[in-house]
Order: C-alpha cells, then sequence, then structure tokens
C-alpha cells in the first residue's frame, strides 16, 4: 500500500513536448478570402497549385469525380495541414480524407460513397 510521502516523491515527470517550452515555428495565418477563392478553382487549377505548393500531396491525390481528394497513412504535420486548407481543401472525418471541391458544390451531403458512383483515379503528372 502506497503512503501519501510516497505517492508525492513519485510524481509524473514533465515531459518537453508536453511542458510548452518546444519552439515551433508559428505558421502563417490563414488568408480565408483565398481560401474561398481558391475552394472555386478548377480542377486543373487546383493540381498546378497542388503540384507547385505541396509536391508529396499532389502526388498522393485522386480524382472522384469532378472533386480532388488526397488520404494520408497517418497523421500529416500542421505545415501540411495549413497548406492543404489554403488551397481550399477540407477534412472530411467520416471519409477520412482531405476533399477540394473544385467549384462543384452539392447542396446536401452524399448518403452513398462517391468513389462507388463516379470511380476513383490517380492524377496524371503534368509535366
Amino acid at each position: 500500500m502506497k503512503t501519501t510521502t510516497q505517492n508525492q516523491n513519485q510524481g509524473l515527470q514533465s515531459r518537453p513536448e508536453q511542458s510548452g517550452t518546444s519552439k515551433r515555428t508559428p505558421l502563417p495565418k490563414l488568408d480565408f478570402q483565398l481560401r474561398q477563392r481558391n475552394r472555386k478553382l478548377p480542377q486543373r487549377m487546383l493540381l498546378g497549385m497542388l503540384q507547385s505548393d505541396a509536391p508529396d500531396s499532389a502526388r498522393r491525390a485522386q480524382l472522384v469525380g469532378q472533386w480532388v481528394w488526397i488520404r494520408f497513412s497517418s497523421k500529416q504535420p500542421r505545415e501540411i495541414t495549413a497548406t492543404l486548407s489554403q488551397l481550399g481543401f477540407h477534412w472530411n472525418r467520416r471519409r477520412q480524407t482531405w476533399q477540394h471541391p473544385c467549384g462543384c458544390f452539392v447542396a446536401t451531403r452524399a448518403d452513398y460513397d462517391p468513389r462507388s458512383r463516379y470511380g476513383c483515379r490517380p492524377v496524371k503528372k503534368t509535366n
């Protein structure tokens, strides 16, 4: 049985990643007006911007109908999240993917998997 003095001496040690003392570089603030304009970009323009701003994400991009989807196998760094968000992508928690509408907005969400209706194909390189 532990005593009060034992509990006081065996406190949790602080972890540097949790103590808030780490020196993370601040991300630039999102420009929400630019983000809204980017959500209306046609697919071809978006893919060009994605290739120049986030080439690793561009390699993962897939076309589902007129939309562009990007999936990662694990949680991506916050810099990538900020870049995708600024380009107009949003996170779809149900499908676990970043999605961009490419100007094709819908009034209600799909009650089916769009991949089964429209197919899912990789983006061809544009060099």
